[in-house]
């Protein structure tokens, strides 16, 4: 099984260029890490469901040409794959419409086989989801996720945790959102949220208040993401701020987190220190910022 199994949706993704006109991309969150963790060497796999339509036919290749392992990729006849919008303000920051009530990738664990990903899964050392891989499924597909960490957890896989918390995917439910987030929580061993959402979700005050709260669910190793302000680290008893090394002036902040959580985690399985993997996390989120879209080409990834 490969050492890092990442959880969560791609999609169809429509981003409006420089002028004025949509391009046709694909993307999610975790499926972005999964990318950068690939193209740093990282033997990774991706689970998730998709239908039978071009799109998630274009998805599965897209996944299989960066080297990613498909074996955990679901399809289901008769459906399509998700859609997203993204419209990016002078500054860089987006805001994001969906069209993804009837995705597959929603009923991953309640779908015939399920039991099939679950049982690949728990053999990696690694697992990888975040706030919106929890806020896809529904309380028997929950269920069945937590134990398939906790039988992960039971034989040495390491589960990361990036909160990523979009308001709109819970329905306004903050209730909801902050339960299911407290069951994933405690069964993290790091933790790699931002820290404008952990504001949005938990009222938090200032990064060094978003760790101490995470600790409290036994979390060992934390990563407070903060944007150009750089990153808190704190394992155990020791904290150190990771400032990013030069400003930089972003195009487009999609996939800023999500690849610095690739470099982390492949600096981390590389042997690095925590510091020395957030300070890759901030060199190779730099670079993702100055270009349009969640994937850079590849030829801009060195």
């Amino acid at each position: 099984m490969a050492k890092v199994v990442s959880i969560g949706e791609v999609m169809v993704e429509l981003a409006r260029g420089a002028d004025g006109r949509f391009g046709l991309s694909l993307g999610g969150d975790t499926f972005n890490t999964a990318v950068y963790l690939a193209r740093a060497g990282v033997d990774t796999a991706y689970a998730t469901a998709l239908g039978d339509d071009r799109y998630s036919e274009a998805i599965l290749a897209s996944a299989q040409g960066e080297g990613i392992e498909t074996a955990l990729m679901m399809r289901v006849p008769g459906r399509t794959a998700g859609l997203y919008l993204i419209d990016t303000d002078a500054k860089g920051e987006r805001t994001f419409t969906y069209w993804r009530d009837n995705a597959p990738a929603r009923e991953l664990f309640e779908l015939p086989g399920w039991e099939s990903v679950a049982e690949q899964m728990i053999e990696a050392s690694l697992i990888y989801l975040s706030g919106i891989t929890l806020s896809l499924y529904s309380n028997t597909g929950l269920g069945r996720l937590f134990a398939t960490l906790e039988f992960a957890r039971e034989r040495g896989a390491r589960i990361v945790f990036d909160g990523n918390f979009r308001p709109s995917n819970w329905k306004g439910d903050v209730a909801r959102a902050r339960a299911v987030y407290a069951q994933a929580l405690k069964r993290a061993s790091i933790a790699l949220p931002t820290f404008d959402d952990e504001v949005m979700l938990w009222g938090d005050g200032s990064p060094a208040a978003t760790a101490e709260r995470l600790a409290t669910f036994g979390v060992q190793e934390i990563v407070v993401k903060n944007g150009s302000e750089g990153a808190l680290v704190v394992t155990g008893d020791a904290s150190q701020f990771v400032p990013i090394p030069q400003p930089v002036e972003p195009v487009d902040t999609t996939a800023a987190g999500d690849s610095f959580n690739a470099a982390y985690l492949a600096a981390r399985l590389g042997g690095e220190a925590p510091a020395g993997a957030a300070e890759a996390g901030h060199a190779l989120a730099g670079r993702v910022i100055r270009h349009r879209g969640a994937i850079l080409p590849r030829q801009a990834n060195a």
